[in-house]
C-alpha cells in the first residue's frame, strides 16, 4: 500500500500580543503596580558604581535579582545599558574612581550633574575591565536580549549636547566600541546613533530614544538620516532596532498623530519600544489608543504566519515522518538569534514522545516568506494517534516559546499542525 502525501492550509488568526523578545521593553519602579498589556521585556538601567562599588567587587547578582523583585518582570527577558552619568540623579561612577582623582566636571543642564573625564586613564582602564567582566557574566546569559552600549555620555547616550566638551574623545569611543564586541560576540549590541566609529559596524544595532518625532522628520540630526549616512540603514537584517517613545506622549502618539508613529515604526525596521510605552498608560478605555497599540506589537519584529504543511498523515512503523512547512513572517524584522526550532509528536497527554532538531535559521526569516523541510528519526512508536506540533525553544526557558499567528492549539508551548497516525 503506498502511503500518499497530504497538502494544508493552515487557518491564520491575529498574532499574539506576549511573544518574547518583541513589543514592549517597559521599565519597572517600586510604585509601579501594573502594566496595563502584555509586556514581554523589561528594560533596567544600572549604573556602574552599583555594578563595582569596589574595584573588582563586581555585584552583578545583586543586579540580576533586581529582575526577579516583581511578578510583573520575574517572566520577563532583559535589555539594559550601564550609565556613569545621569542627569539629575547621583553620579554613576564608583567613589573609589573619584577619590583616585578622576576629575568630574559640573553641569546645570537636565537637571544637572557631574560629568566624568572619561580619557582619565585610570577610568578608562577600569571600565575596559568592567566591561569584560560584564561580558563574562551575561554574554551567554539566556534571559539578556540586547545589550545598549551606554557607559558614556548624558544616560549613557554618547552625546553631552549642548555641552560637548564634556564628551569623550574618539578613542575612548573606540576603545568602548571594541572591548563591548570583545565581551560580547553572541549578544546584540546597540548604540544611540551611528555618528563617527559607531557607524562602521555592520553588526551593530540601534536606538532611537525619541521615537516617532526624531525617527525622519526631515532633519540630518535624526535616527534614520543618521544611519543611512553612515550606511547603516539595513544593518536591521541582522542586529535588533529599538527605541524609546518620546515620553508621557503615547496617547497622543498612537491617536491624533497615528499616521507618524505607523509609518517610523514602518520605515524604521522595530523590534521593541521602551523603557517608556504605551504599556504604561491606562487608556485602554479609548478603543483607537487600544487597537493601535496591539497593531504596533503584532507588526513589530517578527510575526510568523504559518500558511501550508505538506506531510504524510498514515505512517508504518519505523517509517520517517517527511514534511514541508510554508509561512510568512508578516512583521517588519527578523528575529536576532538562533532559537532551535524543533518538531515533535505529541501523545494523548499532550507530552512529545519523539522530537527533532529542524535544520531552520530563524535568522534569516525575514519579511515575507519562509519555508523548511525536515525528516523525522524513524517512527518507533506504539501504533496510534499523535499530534504533529512545532516549537522555537528558547534557551532561558527551555521550552517552546514563541506562537504563531494562526488558529491552532497550542499545548505546553507546542503548536499543533496536524495529526499523524503509526500503523
Amino acid at each position: 500500500m503506498q502511503i500518499q502525501r497530504k497538502m494544508v492550509q493552515l487557518p491564520s488568526a491575529l498574532g499574539p500580543l506576549d511573544n518574547p523578545l518583541k513589543g514592549w521593553a517597559a521599565y519597572w519602579f517600586p510604585w509601579i503596580t501594573q502594566y496595563y498589556q502584555p509586556v514581554r521585556m523589561n528594560f533596567w538601567y544600572v549604573s556602574w558604581r552599583e555594578l563595582e562599588p569596589n574595584p573588582q567587587d563586581y555585584r552583578f547578582e545583586a543586579f540580576e535579582q533586581r529582575w526577579d523583585s516583581s511578578p510583573l518582570t520575574q517572566n520577563n527577558h532583559v535589555v539594559f545599558r550601564v550609565y556613569l552619568d545621569y542627569p539629575s540623579l547621583p553620579t554613576g561612577v564608583p567613589q573609589w574612581l573619584i577619590d583616585m582623582g578622576v576629575e568630574m566636571r559640573p553641569y546645570t543642564e537636565y537637571g544637572g550633574g557631574l560629568s566624568p573625564d572619561y580619557d582619565d586613564p585610570r577610568l578608562v582602564q577600569a571600565l575596559v575591565r568592567l566591561i569584560q567582566a560584564l561580558g563574562r557574566r551575561f554574554n551567554n546569559h539566556p534571559r539578556v536580549a540586547f545589550i545598549q552600549l551606554g557607559f558614556l555620555g548624558f544616560w549613557g547616550e554618547w552625546h553631552t549636547y549642548p555641552r560637548t566638551e564634556l564628551f569623550a574623545s574618539e578613542t575612548t569611543q573606540r576603545t568602548v566600541v571594541d572591548a563591548m564586541r570583545a565581551a560580547f560576540p553572541d549578544k546584540i549590541l546597540q548604540a544611540r546613533t551611528a555618528n563617527g566609529y559607531l557607524g562602521q559596524h555592520a553588526w551593530l544595532g540601534y536606538h532611537d530614544d525619541m521615537f516617532p518625532e526624531d525617527t525622519d522628520g526631515g532633519e540630518p540630526w535624526h535616527f534614520l538620516p543618521t544611519l543611512r549616512r553612515a550606511g547603516r540603514d539595513q544593518n536591521w537584517k541582522t542586529a535588533c532596532i529599538g527605541g524609546e517613545m518620546v515620553p508621557n506622549e503615547a496617547l497622543r502618539l498612537l491617536t491624533t498623530d497615528w499616521n507618524l508613529t505607523q509609518t517610523m515604526l514602518e520605515r524604521g525596521h522595530f523590534t521593541y519600544l521602551g523603557p517608556y510605552c504605551p504599556a504604561l498608560e491606562n487608556h485602554n478605555s479609548n478603543a483607537t489608543f487600544l487597537n493601535n497599540s496591539r497593531w504596533m506589537v503584532r507588526k513589530m519584529g517578527y510575526e510568523y504566519r504559518l500558511s501550508r504543511l505538506l506531510w504524510t498523515p498514515r505512517l508504518r512503523q519505523g517509517r520517517r515522518l517527511e514534511l514541508t512547512l510554508q509561512g510568512e513572517n508578516q512583521g517588519v524584522a527578523p528575529f536576532y538569534y538562533p532559537w532551535q526550532v524543533r518538531m515533535a509528536l505529541l501523545n494523548a497527554a499532550n507530552q512529545p514522545v519523539l522530537s527533532w532538531n529542524v535544520n531552520a535559521d530563524i535568522r534569516r526569516w525575514l519579511p515575507g516568506t519562509f519555508s523548511f523541510s525536515t525528516v523525522s528519526p524513524p517512527l518507533l512508536l506504539p501504533r496510534g494517534r499523535y499530534r504533529l506540533a512545532l516549537g522555537i525553544i528558547d534557551p532561558w526557558r527551555r521550552r517552546p516559546s514563541i506562537r504563531f499567528a494562526n488558529n491552532l492549539p497550542v499545548l505546553n508551548g507546542w503548536t499543533v499542525l496536524e495529526q499523524v497516525e503509526v500503523i
